[in-house]
């Protein structure tokens, strides 16, 4: 459906994927946040690289107003705007965003941007989002499946419907993706889905899927993950299975 080299159109451009500071706020956490004041303002700049920079800001700020603004700029005709308003709108979640964000992703030729909106709807945990996750997870570039396994894990906070939806697709990633990141994501996932769902029919074709995954896939770490993943559910059956394995030299 969409091609991997349509990322690197704006790799000369982007300097660092605002993707790669998740979880380093707690690092950040002395320096002074941009004015959000002055950022919203600049959000409706004729200047595509306020607007860029305006929106970004707000993946560090989190403030309402900013939220149509940046819904308004899904479809800015400049790619690095879109992509910022994607993560600027993952930053400051809102069901208002929901359908904007889906609309976009549908029809967004650029990766990045389709990446953005992917970890976006994860963020806003909510059910309209779950169809084109996953739809993006089975037909989608390599980096954007990557993020659409993880943002599939969010529909543990929507529901136990949302959850048993999910997961047949997370399965299929990681048994059939061709990129061993992907796969990971997915045993992470499953995971991740796995630790709040009952004992049911369900619950145990996941963790079959991830000892599937630790004793057949080809790559080590995807292995790793899937073990990781069983480790954490805490599943007796799963650490049992692996356990054997392990003794037996499997790898």
């Amino acid at each position: 459906m969409y091609d991997d080299d349509e990322l690197t159109v704006l790799e000369a451009e982007i300097e660092l994927d605002p993707l790669d500071q998740v979880g380093l706020e707690a690092d950040q956490a002395e320096e002074v946040k941009p004015d959000p004041e002055v950022m919203l303002s600049l959000l409706g700049s004729p200047n595509h690289q306020q607007r860029m920079l305006a929106a970004r800001a707000f993946c560090e700020i989190e403030d309402k107003r900013a939220i149509p603004l940046l819904v308004a700029l899904l479809n800015d005709p400049c790619p690095l705007v879109r992509v910022s308003a994607a993560y600027g709108l993952g930053r400051n979640p809102d069901s208002a965003a929901v359908e904007p964000l889906i609309e976009q992703l549908q029809r967004d030729w650029n990766g990045y941007a389709r990446k953005g909106m992917v970890w976006a709807l994860g963020n806003c945990r909510d059910r309209r989002a779950l169809e084109p996750l996953t739809d993006a997870l089975k037909t989608d570039i390599a980096a954007v499946r990557l993020w659409a396994a993880s943002a599939l894990a969010q529909m543990v906070e929507v529901g136990y419907d949302a959850t048993i939806t999910a997961i047949p697709c997370l399965i299929e990633g990681l048994r059939r993706d061709l990129v061993a990141a992907v796969r990971s994501n997915c045993a992470w996932a499953v995971g991740q889905l796995c630790r709040e769902l009952p004992s049911n029919v369900i619950y145990a074709t996941a963790i079959d899927a991830l000892i599937e995954a630790f004793a057949e896939d080809p790559e080590m770490g995807v292995r790793e993950d899937a073990k990781t993943a069983v480790l954490k559910v805490g599943d007796t059956r799963g650490l049992q299975v692996i356990e054997e394995l392990e003794l037996e030299g499997w790898f």
